[in-house]
């Protein structure tokens, strides 16, 4: 697998701090977490983003996503009214201008709460019409789409293999794939190595991080309850061997080159384990 680094545990430093520690203990490429403030979308489609490709140059790190902040600070797409709809489409058809101009190929971006009042046929109809206009606009720039199911504790509209597969089955789009963060399954009984099986070519992204099954808790990989080392194992055998961002978040803002360093030296260390 190459293994990349999550920049969001670094919003306290530079954004240099990230790349430079990326290039220092060995990851292959960087996810760009697109908030504040570093890479927030309306900063970087006001003020450009020459400045993050200076750094992918001079440390010789790739962005190979960029992951916008959504899901109700402040735009989700799947609750308010058809301007606020609107409104967060806008701003993730930016999110994908962004993902082009930094010569990233893949843009990720969740389904958040819809709410508790709407139907399940509502919530499916706002969905589906959300990634028809966000594939096809994504399809001119030459971008693909990253659909991530998030816990139950997160949302209500893609928190499984099931609704994901029911998302990419009924959005059947060349610019739109699916993905596996591992508390996902871990939170609803799943096997993390089915995405792979049952996604086929449509799985096309991983996030590592380990859980305690009962919260969408982001742990450090070794401090959770997830057997990691088994599971992506299984996850290689199954047939993907690609990306996968080591997704620490705001739990280790307080050190987070010492944690970038050890969840990275963990998780290859748990791989190789026989």
């Amino acid at each position: 697998m190459r293994f990349g680094l999550f920049t969001c545990g670094y919003q306290r430093y530079p954004l240099e701090r990230a790349f430079s520690d990326a290039r220092r203990f060995g990851y292959d490429y960087i996810e760009l977490w697109g908030g504040f403030p570093h890479a927030y979308v309306e900063d970087l489609k006001k003020n450009g983003t020459a400045h993050i490709r200076a750094l992918i140059d001079k440390y010789n790190i790739p962005v190979e996503c960029f992951t916008p902040e959504h899901n109700a600070y402040p735009f989700n797409y799947m609750t308010g009214d058809e301007d606020q709809w609107d409104r967060s489409m806008k701003y993730l058809e930016d999110a994908i201008d962004i993902t082009s101009e930094i010569g990233a190929e893949k843009m990720l971006f969740s389904a958040g709460h819809a709410g508790y009042q709407m139907s399940e046929r509502d919530i499916s109809a706002r969905l589906i019409k959300s990634l028809k206009r966000l594939s096809s606009y994504a399809e001119q720039k030459n971008v693909t789409l990253i659909l991530e199911p998030l816990t139950i504790y997160e949302s209500n509209t893609i928190c499984s293999l099931r609704d994901l597969e029911r998302a990419l089955t009924e959005v059947d789009h060349k610019n739109l794939a699916g993905m596996c963060d591992l508390a996902v399954p871990f939170t609803t009984g799943e096997p993390a190595s089915e995405y792979v099986t049952r996604l086929g070519s449509k799985f096309r992204y991983l996030h590592i991080i380990d859980n305690d099954g009962v919260s969408d808790s982001h742990i450090l990989p070794g401090d959770g309850c997830i057997p990691l080392g088994a599971v992506l194992n299984e996850i290689r055998f199954a047939g993907y061997d690609g990306q996968a961002t080591i997704e620490l978040v705001t739990g280790y803002l307080k050190e987070p080159s010492a944690y970038a360093f050890m969840a990275l030296k963990r998780i290859r260390e748990a791989m190789e384990e026989k």
